[in-house]
């Protein structure tokens, strides 16, 4: 199968062909159809975080089951299925408490004695955050996709597998927004505007939407915001507290940086709670005033939107069909595969929401 292949940090990711295996017991082998470009992808390839070498990148992605193995019970051949990077086990103390994307069992992985998923004429490839969906293939544990309904479409169901699960999740299920709180979401990226809409779904009274680029103010209210913030004219922050008298019950902090976690923290008023989904690079330090904890302010890492993706994506491609989440309008490209690097450097531009990569 053609792949997009990982070689070395900060160099463009190589079309090749990589060999793929046969489904064990407890895996799937699905038929890509779709896969996004998320931001958490160009972090790994700048370096800014470390991953295992050669390897296919890619983890926001649906297909079609095109085999499964011996003990597979959750998806059959021919569902249409959404992946999901926080493969769970279902027996480890995260699963049975119901903290699915807290999971770090090895057991969704193949041993170090077992035959790799992925390798190439050179050997084993490594297989990146369970998934690597720049592939016209995935083999993958049957806990890391869940089936969908067959009307559909996968373009857009592969958004919900990272940045529409993560964004919606931290809103509903990370941050708990209720009906009439406030809320502010620090960068308009797929997964920004993903929480935007989550937190307007939830019943946000107002939504607070902050970008440096002042374009993206009718797309942010396309997704349910309320208020746009042009943060490169002036003092977010400032804004808000005004705008609010006082600050919002949360804030979202969707890009990784320290700058905009501090901001997200700032922008609190007594007792809320600032969610930071973005990747902040190892190393950076996050500075907070020790007296603002006095009034009960949190700050919180989420991860992938506290999801329980089997019971989540039906549910979300359900408010999709609805008209309720938005989709259609988060694609603002669809690229082939060898056009996957032309896609990186477009999101470094910051412009787009999401380029999608679209398999034939």
């Amino acid at each position: 199968m053609k792949a997009a292949v990982f070689r070395e940090v900060g160099k463009p990711l190589q079309v090749e062909d990589v060999q793929i295996n046969k489904p064990g017991p407890h895996e799937v082998l699905i038929r890509t159809a779709a896969a996004g470009l998320c931001h958490s992808d160009l972090h790994f390839i700048e370096g800014s975080y470390p991953t295992i070498l050669p390897a296919v990148l890619g983890h926001e992605s649906a297909g079609v089951v095109e085999a499964v193995g011996s003990e597979v019970r959750t998806v059959q051949v021919g569902d249409h299925v959404i992946t999901c990077l926080s493969a769970y086990c279902g027996h480890c103390e995260s699963c049975l408490t119901g903290h699915l994307s807290l999971c770090v069992s090895p057991d969704t992985k193949r041993r170090p004695d077992e035959e790799p998923r992925l390798s190439s004429a050179t050997g084993p490839m490594a297989q990146y955050l369970n998934l690597s969906s720049f592939a016209e293939q995935m083999l993958i544990h049957e806990h890391a996709c869940v089936a969908i309904r067959k009307d559909m479409p996968l373009d857009r169901a592969a958004l919900i597998g990272c940045s529409v699960m993560t964004g919606v999740g931290a809103a509903m299920h990370t941050s708990k927004v209720r009906p009439g709180e406030t809320v502010a979401v620090i960068g308009l990226g797929g997964v920004g505007l993903a929480a935007v809409n989550g937190a307007a779904i939830a019943g946000a009274g107002r939504v607070i939407a902050i970008d440096m680029v002042a374009s993206k103010s009718n797309l942010a209210k396309a997704f349910g915001a309320t208020d746009f913030i042009d943060a490169s004219q002036t003092d977010a922050v400032k804004e808000v507290l005004e705008m609010t008298k006082g600050g919002v019950h949360h804030s979202f902090e969707a890009i990784g940086l320290s700058k905009t976690a501090e901001q997200a923290f700032n922008m609190l008023r007594r007792g809320g709670t600032a969610n930071i989904i973005g990747m902040i690079a190892p190393g950076q330090m996050v500075s907070l005033m020790g007296a603002a904890f006095l009034g009960e302010k949190r700050i919180q890492g989420s991860m992938m939107g506290s999801n329980r993706f089997p019971v989540d994506m039906p549910r979300l491609v359900d408010f999709y069909m609805s008209g309720r989440l938005k989709l259609d309008e988060m694609i603002s490209q669809r690229i082939k595969l060898d056009q996957v690097n032309e896609g990186f450097a477009d999101m470094k531009k910051g412009e787009l929401a999401r380029s999608v990569i679209v398999f034939d």
